[in-house]
């Protein structure tokens, strides 16, 4: 039985782990700490998973977290974890961020579109970046994980296989639409009931963080013009990408990658997928539509964004860290209705 904590574990993000672990056969929910709830049961101020578990959160500690864990989540916002990831390690812990913290390869990117300098770069170098389907042999014998953000993961598992397609250097258009919990549960007045009912917007045109992550997955091979939106709507993320082909070719063989891949559904051109078939599980479903007037290729896909797209992506990189088949904990289909 593999032994698991997680640092910051009231977070959406977190309790979306919870949610996993607890349906995972080779895994015990042993720690949580928090800086809000020491001293109390994880189902007291988490009442969604009462009798389910007795874990009391704590203070971060890495040692006692050593002692007790055989892997650690850390789920805290981004610019948090660096030092949380860094005691860890120190103490020999193996680690998955969900957080951005480790994704960036490069320091430069991270200071510009975070805001910050990171202080924990010498863990870059061991750092993997946790798409199972393209990093598949590091992860098993990653000791820390970065597990993708949301938004990269429904934009870069449909990009990937096409950098070698025939495609001219105009910039590759991505626009998504991501539910709510995506901004995470901290409060803001521009994300309240009033402000988002019936409403649509977009925001961080252009300085989005993740469009250096996007670019670096994509190999630079890409550029992207990213523009992200805010829907009244829980769970989700929608993601239409527009590229410009300097030839017409078929995408259906560069598919051929995702083939025996269990999470990802390939669903061919003129089917397009919706949120609703992938809301709580790790699945990314996706389609394209060849627009033979404007000659641009549109791709669309949809990941749940707190499973898919974070929780549930660090769940399938534990299984390959552990040598479990990767559908273990995972194997959900949509939540409908």
């Amino acid at each position: 039985m593999i032994r698991v904590g997680i640092v910051g574990a009231t977070g959406y993000g977190g309790r979306e782990l919870i949610r996993l672990l607890l349906l995972h056969a080779d895994t015990e929910f042993v720690a949580a700490t928090s800086t809000s709830a020491v001293g109390q049961r994880v189902d007291a101020v988490l009442p969604a998973f009462k009798t389910m578990t007795n874990v009391v959160f704590s203070d971060f500690n890495a040692q006692t977290l050593k002692e007790t864990c055989d892997v650690v989540f850390i789920g805290v916002p981004g610019k948090e974890s660096m030092a949380p990831v860094a005691a860890l390690r120190e103490a020999g812990v193996r680690v998955l961020d969900i957080g951005a913290d480790f994704r960036l390869k490069n320091l430069d990117d991270f200071t510009k579109y975070y805001k910050a300098d990171h202080t924990a770069a010498h863990l870059l170098e061991e750092s993997v970046y946790g798409l199972a389907p393209w990093y598949r042999e590091s992860l098993k014998t990653a000791q820390l994980v970065a597990v993708p953000g949301c938004y990269p993961i429904s934009a870069v598992v449909p990009l990937r296989p096409l950098l070698d397609a025939p495609l001219s250097d105009v910039p590759v258009v991505i626009d998504s639409i991501s539910g709510i919990s995506g901004a995470g549960k901290s409060l803001s007045e521009g994300l309240h009931f009033p402000e988002m009912n019936e409403n649509l917007k977009a925001y961080k045109l252009g300085m989005h963080q993740h469009i250096p992550e996007m670019e670096q997955e994509l190999l630079h091979k890409m550029t992207v013009q990213f523009t992200p939106h805010i829907a009244p709507i829980t769970r989700g993320i929608l993601t239409t990408i527009t590229l410009r082909p300097s030839e017409t070719f078929d995408p259906t063989p560069y598919y051929a990658c995702y083939e025996n891949e269990p999470f990802v559904r390939v669903l061919g051109e003129g089917v397009l997928p919706d949120i609703n078939q992938v809301r709580g599980t790790n699945f990314c479903d996706f389609g394209w539509y060849r627009d033979e007037r404007t000659g641009n290729l549109i791709i669309v896909s949809a990941i749940d964004n707190l499973c898919g797209g974070t929780a549930g992506m660090a769940m399938q990189c534990l299984n390959i860290m552990f040598g479990l088949d990767e559908k273990t904990g995972l194997h959900l289909g949509g939540l409908l209705p």
